[in-house]
């Protein structure tokens, strides 16, 4: 924790600065509030001890420009000249708490705790609020295919446990879901669950956004950061699309998972924390291994459980159920109930490969649910059934239809990105760099 202190006296701020660093926060001073206000989001700190006399700016002055700016900081004022009527007016213009001077060590310690813990609960709050509405638990895993059933009783039995899981399976099978199922029904669901896609993060940055850094780390550190396993402390980080993880940062990863501690860039101290890790790929990576760039130690430190989630159309017996929750969720979404596919839309589904997998299912009904006027989904509303009428795949290989799929695909969303092979990667929800190896490979 970073805290600011304002206060016209030295002696003030050294005794002060010298208090909480004992206590293991991190501090910065000022002699004058107008200073400190113009250092603020360099500094950004997360509280604010300021003196309510000061000359130039003082202290309800300094409470005041914060509110004009639209600054939610937590600040906490002091005073020598304590009056209730002083204490009043600084909560009214937002301060958190009052202390009058002289205060003992304790009072100081115990305020700014108090604080840490409301702050702490607000996290949480504004959290579970975005939480509402959104059930993650096994149970609300559509399926009744013997092999999935197998796999959340699986799931059930390790969600009490802190032990690494590593969940395969092709893009669109769920990873997500069965990560949060994982978190939701165990010890840590009332704590954060962090989700990083190490392949949309660029190498050069991935290291500080997990890590944290320590301001003057490199040329852009302007103030401390907070990585996101620090973020996960007590709950859950979801490592998504592990393989792509840098070697380097591979080693730092281990660490973690070995010591439960890490190092942020250019810090000299570990820090410790309590974060259970769900990883998830698609790539083979025993492959990776052989081929140098995934390490052994890592992958069986991750692989203490491995989840393998089989594809859409392995389990097509889930398609008529799948659909019809889908059909569900976005009629209540779109003020479109009660619709229902045709005897037709349903055999397309059935016979259709479904590379995207359940992503695509979902995306396929969505669309068919804008689309369709009436309350019954036909055959025409799914884009694989007009694909199929007007370019039908040659053969019966499952592989080439795929391939030639995911291809138009490919094409379709670099066209209607203007060729950014940024967005076209977000539209169909793979890595750039995947993107990137795909557009070689299909020679587009």
């Amino acid at each position: 924790m970073r805290i600011l202190i304002i206060d016209d006296e030295e002696s003030m701020r050294h005794m002060l600065s010298v208090i909480l660093k004992k206590e293991g926060y991190e501090t910065v001073s000022f002699a004058e509030a107008g200073r400190a206000l113009e250092s603020l989001e360099a500094e950004d700190p997360d509280f604010i001890l300021c003196d309510i006399r000061m000359p130039g700016m003082g202290g309800l002055e300094f409470l005041k420009a914060l509110k004009e700016r639209g600054e939610h900081r937590t600040v906490i004022m002091m005073s020598a000249y304590g009056t209730i009527d002083n204490a009043i007016e600084c909560m009214k213009l937002g301060a958190y708490d009052y202390v009058s001077k002289p205060f003992k060590t304790a009072e100081i310690v115990l305020t700014l705790r108090k604080a840490e813990e409301r702050e702490r609960l607000r996290k949480e709050n504004l959290r579970l609020k975005e939480e509402v509405g959104r059930n993650y638990d096994i149970s609300n895993i559509h399926t009744s295919d013997a092999k999935m059933l197998e796999i959340l009783e699986v799931v059930k039995k390790i969600a009490g446990y802190s032990t690494s899981v590593l969940i395969t399976g092709e893009s669109g099978t769920g990873k997500e879901l069965v990560a949060r199922a994982i978190h939701s029904s165990g010890s840590r669901s009332g704590r954060p669950f962090v989700v990083v896609n190490c392949g949309a993060i660029p190498a050069p940055l991935l290291e500080s956004e997990l890590f944290g850094h320590v301001k003057g780390a490199f040329t852009d550190a302007h103030r401390n950061k907070t990585g996101l396993f620090q973020e996960a402390d007590g709950g859950t980080i979801f490592l998504d699309e592990i393989g792509e993880l840098p070697l380097e940062l591979q080693v730092k990863l281990l660490r973690v998972l070995q010591e439960g501690e890490l190092r942020r860039v250019g810090d000299t101290r570990p820090v410790k924390v309590d974060v259970r890790v769900v990883a998830a790929t698609l790539r083979d990576l025993k492959e990776e291994i052989r081929k140098g760039s995934f390490r052994d130690d890592l992958y069986y430190r991750l692989n203490v459980i491995e989840v393998k989630l089989p594809p859409l159309r392995a389990r097509s017996g889930d398609i008529p159920g799948l659909a019809a929750h889908f059909i569900e969720k976005y009629g209540r979404r779109f003020g479109k109930q009660g619709k229902a596919l045709s005897d037709e839309a349903l055999a397309a589904l059935l016979s259709y490969g479904w590379p995207g997998n359940i992503r695509e299912l979902e995306n396929v009904i969505e669309r068919a649910m804008i689309l369709e006027e009436t309350d019954t989904i036909g055959k025409l509303s799914l884009p694989m059934a007009q694909s199929a009428e007007t370019r039908p795949f040659h053969g019966l290989s499952i592989k080439k239809a795929e391939e030639e799929l995911e291809k138009e695909l490919i094409s379709r969303a670099l066209e209607m990105t203007g060729n950014n092979r940024t967005k076209a990667a977000q539209i169909l929800e793979i890595s750039h760099r995947a993107l990137l190896y795909k557009i070689k490979s299909y020679g587009l």
